[in-house]
């Protein structure tokens, strides 16, 4: 079958600047969609997507078969309506012509190899999801929301202890109203800039601060806690056995302070994860670490495990940090845990450990001793101050 669907991306010359096959592909279109703003630049007349964008989705799918051009910013596949409308119809029913995206006009100023650059979008986000991505001397290249982004990125770069690094915020990108604003995050003097702007950061750590890694074990005092914290080994050793994978998910039940979960989002690309826990007390604290840490997307869940798992989407891995007596979870877990997925659980008790024995006589697995020390003051001496030692299962689907 062939493609019924074009989307077409443009910059802020329009049309002029696009090139004969996608001038071609909207002249003939008998349908044509856009936002507002697109449709201008092209000088056309056509359908503007409507809010929620969904109601303009279902006008689509009555369209199938027809030619309709989507008319979209830069690539669409950066970011852009077209991976939303790829997930919806798929490879056979779409066809993609792009033009520069923002990144590489942005990349092509600060002369920016686009290869060592992290791209990211705060549109429609929250600011924090670029935390995670504060590491000395990164270069980040980030789509706005509104005129006020690159003010509260450069706010968040000084208060995460990188005052000194460079902003520049572009907007109008290829078009006659290019504009460009240049400052230091802890002095940033542009309070609102256009709406329509991307901003290049060269991240720079204040001097005497240490830096915080994305590799699983941060210290335990970056996490507000109760007491309720796998510690940093234990945590290092523990989202290794999880194995983070690029778009994967993880139940982390029993979720403490987040830490497990929060960790898991940081180590790879594009993961999701559910916190669940039945201390509302700890609900705030988890978010809050979650926002401190770069990872709003954490979704937090109130309640007791076996009740709350009930309709989440099926795991690639799954940690049990607590509410491992509950009966009939750990069998809950292992029947939706996808192929391939893992299983991990923590203890401290004996009746915890004689519980991950029988599991592992059922469904198979590693046992193992985890048993940290740490060198503390005996008076005016040192000596090994040990933690309370934790028993981890490891099991892997076949």
């Amino acid at each position: 079958m062939t493609a019924w669907l074009t989307i077409v991306g443009i910059g802020e010359d329009g049309l002029e600047g696009a090139g004969s096959i996608a001038q071609n592909a909207i002249d003939q279109a008998e349908y044509l969609f856009g936002g507002e703003r697109h449709l201008n630049l092209i000088g056309k007349k056509g359908v503007v997507w409507k809010t929620p964008l969904r109601e303009s989705f279902a006008e689509l799918d009555k369209l199938k078969g027809k030619n309709v051009v989507v008319v979209a910013t830069g690539d669409p596949m950066w970011f852009g309506i077209g991976a939303t409308l790829g997930r919806r119809y798929g490879l056979a029913d779409i066809r993609i012509i792009p033009s520069p995206s923002a990144f590489s006009y942005v990349a092509a100023r600060m002369v920016w190899p686009l290869s060592e650059v992290e791209c990211l979008t705060v549109h429609g986000r929250d600011i924090n999801c670029i935390r995670s991505f504060i590491l000395p001397a990164n270069k980040i290249i980030a789509l706005a929301n509104d005129g006020e982004s690159p003010a509260q990125i450069a706010a968040l770069l000084a208060s995460s202890c990188y005052g000194n690094s460079t902003l520049v915020a572009f907007s109008h990108l290829g078009g006659a109203h290019e504009s460009r604003f240049e400052g230091i995050a802890s002095n940033w003097d542009y309070d609102v800039i256009p709406d329509l702007n991307s901003i290049a950061i060269e991240c720079l750590l204040d001097r005497g601060v240490e830096p915080r890694s994305r590799i699983p074990g941060l210290p335990d005092e970056v996490f507000e806690h109760d007491g309720q914290l796998t510690k940093s080994e234990v945590r290092a050793i523990t989202v290794s056995a999880l194995a983070p994978m690029p778009g994967q998910m993880l139940w982390d039940i029993g979720a403490g302070c987040g830490s497990v979960s929060i960790e898991w989002l940081r180590a790879t690309a594009n993961a999701r994860a559910f916190a669940i826990e039945k201390n509302m007390d700890r609900l705030e604290t988890i978010k809050e670490n979650a926002l401190a840490l770069g990872t709003p997307e954490l979704k937090v869940v109130f309640g007791e495990a076996l009740k709350e798992l009930l309709g989440l989407p099926a795991p690639d891995a799954i940690f049990i940090g607590g509410g491992l007596t509950s009966d009939g979870l750990v069998e809950y877990c292992w029947q939706n845990l996808k192929p391939g997925g893992r299983l991990v659980a923590n203890v401290v008790t004996f009746e915890g450990e004689r519980l991950l024995a029988d599991i592992r006589k059922k469904l198979g697995g590693d046992l193992r001793k985890i048993e940290i020390s740490r060198a503390d003051s005996v008076g005016e001496f040192s000596s090994w101050q040990p933690s309370k030692p934790i028993t981890q299962l490891r099991i892997i689907k076949e």
